[in-house]
């Protein structure tokens, strides 16, 4: 058994001003991992670890967060998507199927 039950990571990636490609830390992707680190304490979820990632290579798709064990990945562009991925997966085990990324390299 491992230590956490979910490991979530969330791509706080910033590219250069020059770069034309969008990135995961432009895109309020700070503001969902705190939001998620609050939340998960604030409802006792000590088997849950929420972290930071460099580049997930989904960046035109994102802020984008991904669960293991069970290799879920999400867009979360906003707190209320972050609160139902909260609620649904990290405390219910139910996949959230309106943010869910579609699988396959982007």
């Amino acid at each position: 058994m491992s230590f956490y039950r979910h490991h979530v990571f969330c791509c706080t990636n910033v590219r250069p001003d020059a770069e034309p490609r969008v990135c995961c830390g432009k895109s309020g992707s700070d503001q969902v991992r705190e939001y998620l680190k609050t939340r998960a304490k604030d409802e006792g979820l000590k088997d849950v670890r929420i972290n930071t990632s460099g580049c997930l290579n989904r960046c035109e798709l994102g802020p984008v967060v991904v669960i293991y064990p069970d290799d879920v990945w999400y867009r979360c562009a906003s707190q209320e998507d972050a609160e139902e991925i909260l609620q649904s997966h990290l405390i219910r085990g139910e996949v959230v199927t309106r943010l869910r990324l579609p699988s396959g390299k982007s």
